[in-house]
């Protein structure tokens, strides 16, 4: 086990039968605990170790590897469900929170921790969502652009001033910013995503029952109803305007009114939820219009 100095923090341990609870359990209340279960007759373990101390050395002390031999404390291993090693397990607030297992090549192993050890760019981004949350949206876009400058691709801070864009009328620049989110992040944003994207699609001033009454007056032009669909959807009644892009992709089909149509509503499935129950509704219903 590592010694620990004035000025050299613990980075790496190994944990010892009957010591997991206060190793790893109480540690991870401090700072972010990687438990790596391995054994010395372990091939890929061979690999992977070294390639996490190496990031632990340089994380200096943000977080813990925490070395478990399997051989040594079965049941430990057993108690988390190791079935094949290496396993790693990512520990905060005293939960399993991410895990992997196999030797992934490094560069894989480094982006994983991002998830798990919060950097610079994440310290400074949690700041910025308490000032964006007491309302001083100034100086939210100016701290969140701190984010941005230490990380250009961070998710949060690039769907946060996409949404500050929308709401000061900037729907071109929200858009542009959204395109920038990388796809790890954008998939856990998606919703989110899908939902500023269709705000940032209706334009300015546009009035629900003034497009009403051009779709009751011009039934077939596409143009008012996918503004209404936009509107509606903007507004939050999320089945109707499902329903106005339903009778878009109806009425054209594979020609671009429907194509439009048909992606805004692939859109909008992730807002109401890509599982859920509307979704799953409507999907079905969009299937049988397009293969009809």
């Amino acid at each position: 086990m590592e010694t620990q100095t004035a000025s050299q923090p613990i980075t790496q341990i190994d944990v010892a039968p009957g010591g997991f609870e206060a190793a790893v359990v109480e540690e991870s209340r401090r700072r972010p605990v990687v438990v790596d279960f391995w054994a010395p007759w372990c091939g890929p373990c061979r690999t992977l170790g070294p390639a996490l101390e190496r990031l632990a050395a340089q994380g200096g002390g943000a977080w813990l590897l925490a070395k478990v031999n399997v051989d040594e404390d079965p049941e430990v291993a057993g108690h988390f469900g190791v079935q094949g090693i290496p396993a790693v397990k990512a520990f905060r607030g005293g939960q399993v929170v991410d895990e992997f297992v196999g030797a992934i090549p490094e560069p894989q192993v480094r982006r994983w921790l991002e998830r798990i050890v919060p950097g610079p760019a994440d310290e400074a981004f949690a700041a910025a969502q308490a000032i964006l949350a007491g309302g001083a949206a100034p100086a939210a876009r100016a701290a969140l652009e701190r984010v941005l400058a230490l990380k250009p691709s961070h998710g949060g801070a690039l769907l946060a001033l996409a949404e500050l864009d929308v709401q000061e009328g900037r729907p071109a620049e929200a858009l542009a910013r959204l395109d920038r989110i990388p796809p790890p992040d954008a998939d856990g944003l998606a919703g989110r995503i899908a939902a500023l994207r269709l705000r940032a699609s209706v334009r300015p001033g546009e009035d629900l029952g003034a497009l009403r009454r051009k779709v009751e007056a011009e039934p077939a032009d596409p143009e008012a109803r996918l503004a209404l669909a936009r509107a509606l959807a903007a507004d939050g009644q999320h089945q109707p305007a499902l329903d106005e892009l339903l009778e878009v992709v109806r009425r054209f089909r594979r020609a671009e009114p429907g194509e439009e149509a048909r992606r805004a509503m692939l859109q909008l499935f992730e807002v109401v939820g890509a599982r859920s129950e509307i979704a799953d509704a409507y999907r079905t219903r969009l299937s049988r219009e397009l293969y009809r």
